[in-house]
Order: structure tokens, then C-alpha cells, then sequence
């Protein structure tokens, strides 16, 4: 019976040993989260500005923005400023098609018009680009074509640094570019978690983010004239016709543009049939 004495001593202690070291485990963990309580204000921020890249601007072939602005136009907005400020001579206004006869495109166009940029500093572009990775393929091609070395691209805050990775990833390099990020009356930063859609315009950049990664991930950078279909800007000939498909239902659309080629003043209408 002597034998069994030190061995319940020994169970005894180990159990003790236990409860201490989950109390001490259950302590920390406490402290660790009053910590991270009371620092969630700076915490939340740095994760907010995770996602701005804002570069300086350098003297540029063309400014690019982005289409799907918001309600105020800010990126409309910036860009107006940048020319202004002498960094390029025109302004690329990108945007998808919402009907057969309107787009993004024309919306930010008039934005552009509101703050006094001359139309014929003013190069409209309309796709169908389904997201920022078809758009940007869309400004690639469309650089190439028209041989710009150096573009400023204008988005959101927000939207910057899932621009950039996708950017750098499908422009050759022989192109420069720089991020230029437009202030977005419905993203601070500073204070995204507080309302409903700065928290929502977060996590559908950390989602997009992840996408993005994937999507391109064996991208290649090449440099390439070609024009893809469906993309509304003209090329080099004199009269440029083009059909737009909107289904089998929707008659085809051209793009009609005079002579000489003016960006401006290309239309797009219903092809005779």
C-alpha cells in the first residue's frame, strides 16, 4: 500500500498544476483582449488604410479614370484637378456599358464636362468589362494602341491598392504608371467601421483583394496592339465601324465616328439591318 502514496501526491500536483497554468492562460488572454479594446480605434484605422495606395503624379501621357464612381463623382473630380495642374492632356473616362445606349462612360464624361474640362481633352471609352481586371485589360490595350509610355490611374481610396497589385501584374513594362487616389465621400478611413457602407466598402475590397490574387495569378505583363471586341474607341483609320452583340434578341450597334476622328464625337446607335 506504501507504494500508491506518492503516486496520488503526484496526481494531486499535476492537477494543480493544471487549474494554474489555465488560470494563468485564461489572465492573459483577458489582458490580451483589453488591450486590443482599447486600442481598436488605431487598430481599425491602419486596417482601413491597408487599402490606399497614393502615388505622386508625374507628367503623363493621359489620366485614366476608373469607371463605377460614386454618387458625387470624386474620382471625376481628382482627375479634373490633375489636368488642370498640367500632368497630362487628356483624360481616358472608362466605363461599362448600363444600356445599349448609355454607359458609365457618359456619366463620368459629364462630370468631367461640370468641372470644366474641354471636350476635346476628353477621351471616352465604354466595354463590358464585368470587373477591375477586364478594365484594366481594357486601358492596356487601349495604351498600346495609341502608344502612351506613362498613364495616371484615378480611382477610389479604397479601391487603390487592389488597382495597383492588378496593374502591376498586367501592364508591360515598358509603360509607367502611378495610383492616384481620389478621396471617396463614402470611405474615411479613419472612421469605416462607424457607418454601414464604409464597413461594407471594406470588406468587398478584402474579398475583391483575394479574388484578385487568384485571378491573376499566372498573368503575364504583355504588350499587344490588338484591339479586344467590344470595346468602344476608335482606332487609327479614318471611319471606324465596329458591331456591339447585346444578344441575340438586341440588334447590333455601331460606332459611328466622322472624319477626321474626334474621340468626343463618336455616337453610337442601332445599325441598319
Amino acid at each position: 500500500m506504501t507504494p500508491q502514496l506518492p503516486r496520488r501526491k503526484q496526481t494531486i500536483n499535476s492537477q494543480r498544476g493544471g487549474i494554474i497554468s489555465k488560470g494563468i492562460f485564461l489572465i492573459f488572454l483577458v489582458i490580451v483582449i483589453g488591450l486590443i479594446y482599447v486600442a481598436r480605434h488605431p487598430l481599425l484605422r491602419i486596417c482601413g488604410r491597408i487599402w490606399i495606395v497614393d502615388e505622386d503624379p508625374v507628367r503623363s501621357d493621359a489620366i485614366v479614370v476608373l469607371g463605377d464612381d460614386n454618387y458625387n463623382g470624386d474620382r471625376a473630380a481628382r482627375a479634373a484637378d490633375l489636368l488642370k495642374a498640367g500632368w497630362a492632356p487628356r483624360i481616358v473616362a472608362s466605363g461599362r456599358f448600363l444600356r445599349p445606349y448609355a454607359s458609365i462612360a457618359d456619366l463620368t464624361e459629364h462630370d468631367l464636362k461640370d468641372r470644366g474640362v474641354p471636350v476635346d481633352a476628353i477621351v471616352k471609352v465604354t466595354h463590358r468589362a464585368e470587373n477591375t481586371r477586364d478594365e484594366i485589360d481594357v486601358i492596356r490595350r487601349l495604351a498600346s494602341e495609341k502608344q502612351w509610355h506613362k498613364l495616371l490611374i484615378v480611382t477610389s481610396n479604397y479601391h487603390t491598392r487592389r488597382t495597383s497589385f492588378i496593374c502591376g501584374r498586367m501592364f508591360p513594362s515598358d509603360i509607367g504608371l502611378r495610383v492616384i487616389a481620389a478621396p471617396d465621400a463614402d470611405y474615411n478611413p479613419d472612421t469605416w467601421w462607424q457607418s454601414r457602407l464604409g464597413l461594407k466598402l471594406f470588406l468587398h475590397e478584402l474579398v475583391g483583394y483575394v479574388v484578385a490574387m487568384w485571378e491573376v495569378r499566372r498573368t503575364e505583363p504583355a504588350s499587344s496592339s490588338v484591339i479586344a471586341p467590344g470595346i468602344g474607341f476608335v482606332s487609327s483609320s479614318p471611319i471606324f465601324r465596329r458591331q456591339y452583340p447585346f444578344g441575340s434578341e438586341s440588334p447590333p450597334l455601331r460606332l459611328h465616328c466622322p472624319q477626321p476622328v474626334l474621340y468626343s464625337r463618336c455616337e453610337l446607335g442601332y445599325a441598319p439591318s
